[in-house]
């Protein structure tokens, strides 16, 4: 028996929608009532990295196993295991087919993952967790697939997920089949397409969310009469508008279907019985700034978004900096909050003023700032976090 210990590993991306996934078809197989759309936001300031390993000598009564930034992670949940199961019995294939092929399907993984940000930041961290760690076993087991193909088996851990595993503009189309085999993500541009896309994400709490997206959202499709329409004909067209507004680098549409997205899915969480409020005071003041800001620039330069979550993430264009983060950066530079990018915010000049009640809001709650833009997809590294022994790294 050899005692070699096999490693991959692989970085992988956090994605904001701008056209949001809300509600399932079938939960078991984490199946959307709705397509999505969303934008792949650069790993230099968010992602998560893991190592996928595993070896004939980890002994087999330990089972598989995951250590998340340090801590022992329980993935004995059924997405996780539907996820592994997936993944093993695809390298099980390739070895039936290839008997010289080393029988890494029978072998215990470990799994060992970090993030390069708080996760208690509110930053939806399963949707790069789950996309690094079927990217990593799929390398650690050299499957043939395609980013589309691994998107089917992240969608099961996390529905968000499969739309991390490409960079740049990406769409999780929701699909027709009972067996979801037609519902994967797939990529509308590439980051290079419309690079000056950046976002700025204001950090509003750190605590965990009241309402969990998974039983808020079926929550919201047992209940709301709002969402019936939103499925039917507000996401679809939004969808249209959107894949076109995306290839035209058109940011005046791209602006308003986020916008517009965002509060019609708030809508319908207000509209579920009993309702369930995700956006606060302060995500309300980040929505008045940014109508002043498009009011006072006499154009659409800014575009605010919010997940099941009270956080703001403000999409804008690079040339419009100073109108958007410069306005943000003067109202929010006496509070002690980190995140500013020295060089992005040097000489911005405070060209908008805001009302003394949105400013106090936002320098009250608001407890740090992302400043990050679109980025790429997963990407193989030699960065591992287990040791050839198969200990976890020392870093």
């Amino acid at each position: 028996m050899s005692n070699k210990v096999y490693r991959a590993s692989t970085t992988a991306p956090v994605n904001i929608a701008v056209v949001k996934y809300w509600g399932k078809r079938d939960a078991k197989l984490n199946l959307p009532t709705n397509s999505s759309l969303s934008v792949t936001l650069s790993q230099a300031d968010l992602r998560t990295l893991t190592t996928a390993s595993c070896s004939a000598s980890f002994p087999a009564s330990e089972g598989d196993s995951l250590l998340l930034n340090g801590e022992p992670s329980d993935i004995s949940g059924a997405r996780t295991q539907a996820c592994l199961r997936e993944l093993r019995s695809r390298r099980a294939a390739l070895e039936a087919a290839d008997p010289s092929l080393p029988k890494l399907s029978t072998y215990p993984l470990r799994l060992v993952s970090e993030n390069n940000f708080p996760t208690a930041a509110g930053l939806a961290s399963s949707a790069a967790g789950f996309a690094a760690l079927v990217r990593a076993i799929a390398n650690l087991y050299e499957l043939p697939a395609s980013p589309s193909e691994l998107s089917l088996i992240a969608r099961q851990g996390s529905g968000s997920a499969c739309r991390s595993l490409f960079g740049g503009y990406v769409a999780w189309r929701m699909g027709d089949k009972a067996d979801g085999t037609d519902s994967m993500a797939d990529q509308i541009a590439e980051a290079s397409h419309w690079p000056d896309m950046r976002a700025l994400v204001l950090v509003v709490s750190a605590a965990k969310k009241g309402v969990s997206s998974s039983s808020g959202m079926q929550q919201t499709v047992a209940t709301s009469g709002l969402f019936r329409e939103r499925i039917a004909t507000v996401v679809p067209e939004n969808m249209a508008i959107m894949e076109k507004a995306i290839a035209e680098k058109d940011f005046e549409k791209f602006a308003e279907v986020t916008m517009r997205d965002s509060n019609s899915f708030h809508a319908t969480c207000a509209d579920t019985y009993p309702p369930i409020f995700y956006m606060n005071d302060v995500s309300r003041a980040a929505i008045r700034a940014v109508e002043a800001i498009n009011e006072k620039a006499g154009r659409t330069v800014a575009a605010y978004t919010f997940d099941a979550g009270p956080n703001a993430v403000i999409y804008y264009q690079e040339k419009d900096t100073e109108a958007v983060v410069g306005t943000f950066y003067h109202v929010l530079q006496g509070a002690d909050i980190g995140g500013w990018k020295s060089a992005d915010i040097k000489g911005l000049k405070p060209t908008i003023s805001l009302d003394e009640n949105v400013a106090g809001l936002l320098k009250a709650g608001v407890s740090r700032v992302i400043m990050t833009g679109v980025g790429e997809g997963p990407v193989k590294t030699d960065e591992f976090l287990v040791a050839e022994d198969g200990t976890p790294a020392k870093r």
